[in-house]
């Protein structure tokens, strides 16, 4: 009787395995030998999980900007899907995220990544391949595991890879790498559809896709997170254990079974003959990647990558004279994937017991971090922290004492009833921590990202540190909305994007709105430099215009301020030639060859998914032929722009700002001005190469270079605020500094934010590149004719997470040199 149901069970698995069609089958090719459309592949997870319904269940979580849709996958055990979701809650218990006494479990959770970056389109396949082995050759992994698979985090950036790829390659495919389909055009298929990339984009979460992948993330929490990536055709195989620096929240165990890992992946490697490295390039310190943000999550976090990218096609003759096809790339990413679910079903009980212990938050130094500032600002904190499911309170009595960000050192900060304070001593009071730092300890300067992006100055908050918590209760409740009356004017406060999105929206309703370029007083109110004012008597031609301005304000949330004359208390008055109209610029930037794609997508995606107003994309392509006297503004991305601004172009871009256009210019679109005849814009020259007889060792060369190096460091700039582009900030802006070119303060024009004193509060910067910085420019304005440079050494859109430089783009468009002319 025995041997019947042992033989009944082995029928019943084989017709089970049966009814699940291979990859291959399903798509009619051999897979490897076409890329497949992120359709198919849908297609063939939805076929798959109708095929195992007692083993797969599918999920959709969101849809891309593109209308694409994301999809998760389960994959385990008919006895672990069918309490999938008691699984899930015993996690989240484990975490202490979930109220509650967890049960003793032995199912590790292993959450499985492809394709963030588009063209490493090889990992998608793999993410097939992976599905159909683990419900056949490997069932036994799913006995204790829950396998997540996210088979294209990127569908958008993937499919405008394959979509070229297959218009594009040879039939049969050509190896030559100076094939054309080894050669992708612009902007690549790497980023997604505003051009961002998705894999530094997990902790800041701006871009929907990162957002609803989130929010899928925190529901489980798993104990493994792995992100498959791919690097340049000529490297080999590369797996956990990552690379120093590791930030200092990492856990013995997080780091030990990386090694434990990586191991069970070298044993099927080295079975093969195939090459690989590890502890190398990649590290483990940025918070915003996929191998990054899951290991402060609490999970062993990894990137895994393969040679190909996008330049590999479905072969490549590579520097080695091996050529590399996609199925050798998928093959390779589908035997780690398996090794990964392998290792962790071996050591399913302990990976529950350690992640656990993760959660433990009791050795942090700081407890609490006090917050306090303009409301808008803070209101934007808490929408991240909320992304994160991460708690806030409000900040009980009236200062508090700790590192004080402001002054890099310790000190005290009055707070009000406003002020908001984070404690570590909640589940993800190590994310926390590595939000909140002032400074994040770093082990090794040689680095992959940047190094520094605590939350306090990228939102321009005050803050405080404290060793002790600090006393705090739940957030009060919201004040009700203004109902506005009728009145003379009304004044709406300028510190925030807030404010920008409401100027915006009153602009497209064909609202006339003027600003102050001085502070003024009236009806018993002071207002600020770029205060907005809204009067009745410019805007008779809005049909019901305060019931309109009510409703655009209360959207918004905006506060305005009545006055009930034109006559100041304290001058200007409001028909003062010191108080301008706004003019509805017309915005233009430049996008195509020359520019930086990720900072024309930071352009792109701030005009329409945070501004909220209007922006034209000109290609460099056609600039020669482009009418800019259609436009009042022209942005330039940072990029190299020698092949776009010849003589004749660089003639027509000076005559177009002499009689009255806008120019910004971002990060290296700088260079295309500095040094040049007729701008004062010029590099700060280094003199730190005196006396080097070029005897560094060869060995130490990579090392040495760090020194003229700065990887993302924050600087304390001063601000002219009584400058336009500076309406709406204090004395201080707090500078996410990328690079160590330096610019020379303007002798004429305006220096609006520049360096004093380069001191670094946070990340790290090379000794050599610091002594350059003293005395730089990093915002000013040189005006020539009617019209102005804006030069942005520093770029405030960076990733769309440095919040608090994002007004200096606004200010940039609708202040500065407001007499422009006006189309």
């Amino acid at each position: 009787m025995r041997n019947f149901f042992l033989i009944l069970f082995i029928a019943t698995s084989v017709i089970s395995a049966q009814n699940i069609q291979s990859p291959s089958e399903f798509l009619g090719y051999d897979i490897g030998t076409q890329f497949s459309r992120h359709h198919q592949v849908v297609d063939y997870f939805k076929a798959v999980a109708a095929a195992a319904p007692n083993q797969v269940k599918l999920e959709q979580y969101g849809s891309s900007y593109e209308r694409r849709p994301l999809y998760l996958t389960y994959v385990s055990s008919k006895a672990n899907i069918k309490n999938l979701e008691t699984i899930r809650e015993n996690n989240l218990k484990n975490t202490g995220l979930l109220s509650g006494i967890p049960s003793a479990t032995n199912v590790a959770i292993v959450w499985l990544s492809y394709n963030v970056h588009g063209n490493e389109a090889s990992s998608t396949e793999a993410a097939m391949l992976t599905l159909y082995k683990l419900l056949t050759e490997r069932k036994d992994l799913l006995e204790n595991t829950v396998v997540i698979i996210d088979p294209c985090l990127n569908p958008d950036g993937r499919d405008r890879y394959v979509n070229w790829y297959n218009e594009t390659a040879s039939q049969p495919y050509d190896i030559d790498k100076q094939a054309s389909e080894h050669n992708e055009p612009w902007p690549s298929g790497r980023p997604n559809h505003y051009l961002f990339d998705l894999n530094r984009d997990w902790a800041w979460a701006t871009q929907i896709e990162s957002e609803l992948r989130l929010y899928a993330y925190n529901k489980w929490m798993p104990h493994i997170h792995v992100d498959f990536h791919e690097q340049g055709p000529n490297e080999p195989y590369y797996f956990a254990p990552a690379a120093e620096p590791f930030h200092e929240i990492i856990s013995d165990w997080q780091r030990n079974f990386q090694i434990q890992i990586g191991k069970n992946h070298a044993k099927y490697f080295d079975a093969e003959g195939w090459l690989f490295f590890t502890r190398e390039r990649f590290d483990l310190f940025y918070p915003s990647y996929g191998d990054t943000y899951p290991t402060y999550m609490g999970a062993i976090g990894m990137t895994y990558e393969q040679g190909g990218h996008g330049m590999a096609g479905l072969g490549i003759l590579n520097d080695e004279g091996h050529v590399l096809t996609l199925v050798e790339r998928l093959t390779h990413h589908t035997t780690t994937g398996l090794s990964t679910v392998e290792i962790a079903s071996k050591n399913a009980k302990q990976l529950n017991t350690e992640f656990a212990k993760f959660f433990d938050n009791s050795n942090l130094k700081y407890k609490s971090y006090v917050l306090k500032g303009n409301t808008d600002k803070l209101n934007s904190l808490k929408k991240l922290l909320n992304k994160h499911e991460i708690t806030f309170e409000n900040a009980n009595g009236s200062k508090v004492t700790g590192y004080n960000y402001a002054t890099g050192q310790q000190g005290s900060m009055t707070i009000d009833a406003n002020a908001i304070v984070v404690h570590t001593n909640q589940p993800k009071g190590k994310m926390v921590k590595v939000l909140f730092e002032p400074n994040a300890k770093l082990s090794d300067s040689l680095t992959y990202d940047i190094t520094a992006w605590s939350a306090p100055y990228a939102y321009g908050l005050d803050a405080i540190a404290s060793t002790t918590k600090v006393s705090s209760s739940k957030l009060a409740e919201r004040n009700a909305l203004q109902i506005l009356k009728d009145a003379y004017g009304y004044v709406s406060k300028w510190n925030s994007m807030d404010n920008a999105q409401f100027l915006a929206d009153l602009l497209k309703n064909n609202f006339k709105v003027r600003f102050t370029e001085k502070p003024f007083s009236s009806n018993n109110s002071s207002f600020e430099r770029g205060s907005l004012i809204i009067t009745k008597g410019d805007n008779k031609h809005i049909k019901n215009f305060i019931d309109v301005l009510n409703k655009i304000a209360q959207e918004h949330e905006q506060t305005l301020t009545q006055i009930n004359s034109g006559f100041s208390q304290t001058t200007p008055d409001i028909g003062s030639p010191d108080i301008k109209l706004i003019n509805n610029q017309k915005v233009a930037v430049l996008s195509g060859k020359g520019t930086s794609s990720l900072s024309y997508g930071a352009i792109w995606h701030f005009f329409e998914q945070q501004l909220h107003y209007p922006l034209t994309s000109i290609n460099t392509d056609n600039f020669g032929r482009t009418n800019l006297s259609k436009y009042n503004v022209l942005i330039m991305p940072s990029g190299y722009y020698d092949n776009v601004l010849d003589d004749t172009n660089m003639k027509k871009l000076k005559d177009w700002v002499l009689s009255g256009g806008k120019v910004i210019a971002i990060d290296g679109a700088l260079r295309s001005f500095a040094g040049k005849d007729g701008f004062s814009l010029n590099y700060k020259e280094s003199d730190n190469d005196e006396g080097d007889d070029n005897l560094t060792p060869y060995a130490d060369r990579e090392r040495e270079y760090t020194n003229k190096l700065i990887t993302g460091a924050i600087f304390k700039t001063n601000v002219d605020r009584t400058h336009p582009m500076g309406f709406g900030y204090g004395d201080n802006y707090f500078s996410l500094k990328l690079g160590s070119s330096a610019y020379n303060l303007l002798d004429e024009g305006y220096n609006i934010a520049y360096l004093n004193d380069a001191k670094v509060y946070s990340g790290f910067a090379g000794k050599d590149a610091l002594k350059n910085l003293d005395k730089t420019l990093v915002f000013g304005e040189e005006r020539m004719g009617s019209g102005s440079y804006i030069y942005m050494a520093d770029n405030p859109l960076f990733r769309s997470f440095w919040e608090n430089g994002k007004l200096f783009m606004v200010n940039s468009i609708f202040f500065v040199n407001n007499n422009a002319y006006e189309l």
